[in-house]
């Protein structure tokens, strides 16, 4: 389940050592933004043994350098041979960014000895091209399982400014989950970068959800627990579910091929709606 996914600087190893206990689903351990051009090796390095040496029990994701830098390659080197659970490409634009990526990391695998393809792509999508190409980059290569939508960089790309509200990045946001559910893939929201703003972000965070989105990424700890709440199912919508699926096993021993559940008909959509709700609450119980 990945409600939620929190960027942790791959220079701090304070941070590191407590990404465990910062309650989101997943970790970015971040060698691009967060990581000046003269700490890259020393980043590289510190989230290696981070992830060799303290057991994380979350997804653990690592934010790679784009392709039209000099770092890439070297992230790769460096983070492939640990096995991580995903790698983020960053500054996606098109399906050749990720089957470039895709056939990089093959090569070390086969060179390692170890399993091809186990390792996951979660491509960064933050130019207007690539909000473009999206279904084309979600499609690109068996290792994307999951699209994201960085919104900052994307606004800065179209020349306008990022605003609470967020309606200058509602197509982007549309567009993105329309392509990923195409391309029957996962996909991440933008954080929401007031730290201090939870109301705000409760709101966002709806509609996000009301969009589509399966979850939404955050650069503050604080915000993981409102996120990880809107992205769960509630008590009431899994009792909801469950009815549903009672009234359909009911209806399918009676040999009736209509049913109706509170006035209302169910029909395939409801009932898959109501499987996605169950699985949700399972998949939380259970944890990762």
């Amino acid at each position: 389940m990945r409600r939620s996914m929190l960027f942790l600087p791959g220079n701090s190893p304070n941070i590191l050592l407590n990404a465990n206990y910062l309650g989101s689903d997943s970790i970015i351990l971040d060698l691009e933004d967060a990581v000046a051009p003269t700490e890259k090796d020393s980043a590289r390095i510190l989230v290696r043994n981070a992830i060799q040496s303290l057991g994380y029990t979350k997804e653990i994701i690592v934010r790679i350098n784009p392709i039209d830098s000099p770092y890439w390659e070297k992230d790769l080197q460096t983070i492939v041979p640990i096995k991580p659970d995903m790698i983020m490409p960053t500054k996606v634009s098109g399906a050749e960014d990720i089957r470039t990526i895709a056939a990089y990391i093959t090569k070390l695998e086969e060179e390692l000895g170890l399993e091809v393809g186990r390792i996951k792509l979660i491509p960064l999508i933050e130019t207007a091209l690539g909000v473009e190409r999206a279904f084309e980059i979600a499609s690109a290569d068996p290792r994307v399982t999951c699209i994201f939508l960085g919104g900052e960089d994307f606004t800065a790309d179209m020349r306008c400014v990022r605003t609470k509200p967020g309606n200058e990045i509602f197509y982007a946001r549309s567009r993105m989950v329309v392509a990923a559910r195409a391309a029957g893939v996962e996909v991440m929201d933008t954080p929401w970068t007031d730290v201090e703003d939870y109301e705000g972000l409760i709101e966002d965070a709806k509609l996000a959800k009301s969009l589509g989105f399966s979850g939404k990424a955050s650069i503050s700890p604080r915000h993981i627990p409102f996120i990880n709440e809107v992205f769960s199912p509630t008590e009431a919508e899994i009792q909801y579910a469950k009815d549903v699926m009672e009234t359909i096993e009911k209806a399918k021993a009676e040999g009736k091929g209509v049913v109706s559940l509170r006035g209302k008909m169910i029909d395939a959509p409801i009932v898959n709606r109501a499987r996605q709700v169950l699985e949700a609450a399972e998949a939380i119980k259970g944890g990762r």
